[in-house]
């Protein structure tokens, strides 16, 4: 790990754990003391919601075995793992998106109440923290596709790879305590 861009990204995962950690430390906190309106229970589906969750953790194995086949010189290989990795993480975000507008027609939004407070801001920041991924994700597949002798920094692939691992680990934190805690 002594490389500056390992380094640097290990830092940044670990400031922004602490950040989603009291973005979820504070949707239980108002998720327990209850409140009026809309509520997890009553608004969120988890079945559907799970497919989409399904596809961002088969995006960590995608991940996986573009790096596997970078390391082992199949540029082509790396291509497409990466390329369904990318497809996967849209495949997330689109789900996201349209649980957003089916909560939006219900009337559930970011100031109708705490669970939709509290809902938005950890969902929301989640999904930059996608997006963002995804547009480092689709620069790497760019270079690898655009270059004709060239390949991505092995280093900034691995860096893109923890980043991407972090983002579906804080997910399936979202996810147990947003959409499974309101079974308990």
């Amino acid at each position: 790990m002594s490389e500056p861009l390992t380094l640097g990204m290990v830092l940044f995962i670990f400031s922004e754990s602490i950040f989603f950690l009291l973005l979820v430390m504070a949707y239980a906190f108002f998720h327990a003391s209850g409140g009026e309106g809309p509520t997890a229970a009553g608004t969120l589906d988890v079945l559907r919601s799970s497919l989409f969750t399904a596809a961002l953790l088969a995006s960590s194995l995608t991940i996986w075995r573009a790096g596997v086949n970078l390391k082992r010189g199949r540029r082509r290989r790396f291509g497409a793992w990466l390329s369904v990795t990318i497809a996967l993480g849209a495949v997330f975000l689109a789900g996201q998106g349209a649980e957003y507008l089916g909560l939006l027609r219900e009337h559930v939004t970011i100031s109708r109440n705490l669970f939709g407070a509290t809902f938005f801001t950890l969902t929301g920041f989640h999904g930059f923290h996608v997006l963002v991924g995804l547009i480092v994700l689709a620069i790497l597949l760019w270079i690898t596709v655009s270059a004709r002798d060239g390949e991505p920094d092995p280093l900034a692939v691995d860096a893109a790879s923890m980043y991407w691992h972090f983002v579906d680990g804080v997910w399936v934190v979202v996810f147990s305590v947003v959409y499974l805690w309101k079974f308990a």
